[in-house]
């Protein structure tokens, strides 16, 4: 069985979870729509969106050091 360390992509619903918000808000990040936001990096696998945990959390220490800038 997997465990959180050797897990290498998020679902949708495990960023939501990560960011404690709604499944509906990561997809707003993901498609640019939250303003002073970058987009969430993702893949598409068939029908599923899934994020890399490595992208997921570069993109996060990135938004957290811009704090709203564009990069």
């Amino acid at each position: 069985m997997a465990t959180e360390d050797t897990i290498r992509v998020l679902t949708v619903p495990e960023a939501a979870r990560l960011l404690r918000c709604s499944k509906a808000h990561v997809h707003h990040l993901i498609a640019g729509k939250v303003p002073n936001v970058m987009p969430l990096p993702s893949l598409w696998l068939g029908r599923r969106r899934l994020i890399l945990k490595a992208s997921f959390e570069q993109w996060l220490q990135s938004s957290e050091r811009n704090q709203g800038k564009l990069v």
